[in-house]
């Protein structure tokens, strides 16, 4: 329960500042796609473009169709006069009509001016909008600088609705994006925080699959990465106490040994000095074996690819243990392939495999047991067994014998039980040859550990 407070706590503050930053992202997006669309209606509708139907004016329009029925602007002043009631009068007194040559046809609204018949010279602020007929100018409607605030007022009548709609559909547009948004927000501050608490040493910590099939695929991908770390943490704890079990005891045995030659407990001669040299044998080869373990799995072991033949690796190492085998007094026998069964293989590694194999099923063979060589070829593949006769393995902990270290009795001594690292090492050795091994119990008893090759192409 304390856990549980405790994470909430974290997670917490890394979900606000989520939300809040998601949030802030969503309401600037929004706000700015709100001003670039009235800033963009406001330029249109106050700065006029003969290009633009918004700024074709009602008077412009007007002007073109008066012209087109009549063909000239003889009796144009009773335009505005029509209009004198209506909202369009009040554009007729802010404009000048000029004619093809630029004389002034209508000032104001008025024929009765001093302008009237003149070239009219332009002045800053007026504003040209071509009277189009037939695709050409007929003529040119000038507005001056009061028009302007007019029109400018008229925009905002215009933007006020477009306004108001937009803000009443930011409102469901924002709160939608707030369900989102909590959607990916929560699983993301427990994914952040989860991370956070295995950079801190807790590699217990994992997450809740939930939100989308991405997220979820991230929560399931951190799981499967938190379980890898603690798995090898606790190989590594696990490995570190195994070393330090194994090396104890020569060490212990050495320096007994040496003390007593010391204080004149032993005499300096061979018999009392050898059991100390073994020790160093021993542990010679344990630190040999190690090596090899490490440089094997982390795929770094040099290996030589060549043809070789199964049933003369076999042959050479049942050369090699014949002699121990009689002194144990357990049968050695070989079944070699009545084929070739050759792989690409590293001869010196393949040779070390089979030997830790064969070391095995001998080590765990009683007296008068027997221990069997078989070489198998079929379906594109060829095999190597090694069977006993001996006690075999408990079914659930079969998976368990090419763990390094892993002995099925705790208890055994090394003379009997070895360092636990000659499976471990003949696992490594055959994967890094892109084959693979396992091991079964014999119906009959005992064990079967064989390894399988692709043969050669």
């Amino acid at each position: 329960m304390k856990t549980e407070t405790s994470e909430q706590h974290t997670i917490r503050p890394i979900q606000t500042r989520l939300f809040v930053l998601l949030l802030r992202a969503f309401t600037t997006a929004v706000l700015f796609f709100a001003v670039f669309i009235l800033a963009a209606m406001a330029y249109f509708l106050i700065y006029p473009s003969s290009y633009n139907p918004i700024d074709r004016l009602p008077i412009v329009t007007r002007l073109e169709t008066f012209y087109l029925i009549k063909s000239n602007w003889q009796g144009v002043e009773t335009l505005p006069q029509n209009d004198y009631a209506s909202d369009y009068h009040r554009f007729w007194l802010r404009t000048i009509l000029l004619d093809e040559q630029g004389k002034v046809v209508l000032d104001h609204g008025s024929i009765q001016t001093s302008l009237i018949g003149t070239n009219y010279a332009r002045i800053a602020g007026d504003t040209a909008i071509p009277i189009l007929v037939q695709e050409r100018a007929v003529a040119t409607l000038l507005l001056d600088s009061s028009f302007f605030p007019i029109q400018r007022q008229l925009s905002l009548d215009f933007l006020w609705p477009i306004g108001a709609i937009s803000f009443f559909m930011a409102i469901p547009t924002i709160i939608m994006g707030l369900f989102l948004m909590r959607r990916f927000v929560t699983p993301l501050a427990e994914v952040i925080a989860a991370a956070r608490a295995v950079a801190g040493g807790d590699l217990s910590s994992r997450v809740r699959a939930s939100g989308p099939d991405d997220l979820r695929a991230l929560s399931d991908s951190f799981n499967h990465m938190a379980a890898s770390l603690e798995q090898s943490d606790n190989e590594r704890r696990n490995m570190l106490a195994d070393i330090a079990h194994e090396l104890r005891t020569p060490l212990t045995v050495m320096r007994g040994r040496l003390e007593g030659i010391v204080d004149g407990v032993y005499a300096a001669t061979p018999e009392q000095i050898s059991p100390a040299l073994e020790e160093t044998y021993l542990l010679e080869r344990l630190v040999e074996d190690l090596r090899l373990l490490t440089l094997a799995e982390a795929r770094q072991l040099h290996i030589e690819h060549r043809d070789v033949d199964l049933n003369d690796t076999a042959s050479h190492i049942f050369d090699l243990f014949q002699a121990e085998a009689e002194e144990k007094q357990i049968t050695l026998t070989i079944e070699l392939c009545p084929s070739e069964a050759a792989a690409v293989l590293d001869p010196q590694r393949i040779e070390q495999v089979v030997g830790n194999l064969v070391s095995n099923a001998l080590r765990y063979t009683s007296e008068g047991g027997s221990v069997q060589i078989v070489v198998e070829k079929s379906n594109n593949q060829v095999s190597l067994s090694v069977r006993d006769n001996g006690r075999g393995v408990p079914a659930e902990d079969l998976d368990n014998i090419f763990v390094r270290f892993w002995r099925g009795e705790r208890s055994r001594s090394r003379a009997s039980g070895g360092a636990g690292l000659g499976l471990a090492i003949a696992r490594q050795l055959v994967e890094a040859q892109g084959g693979h091994i396992q091991a079964a119990n014999r119906a009959e008893g005992g064990l079967d550990i064989s390894i399988h090759f692709p043969t050669k192409l």
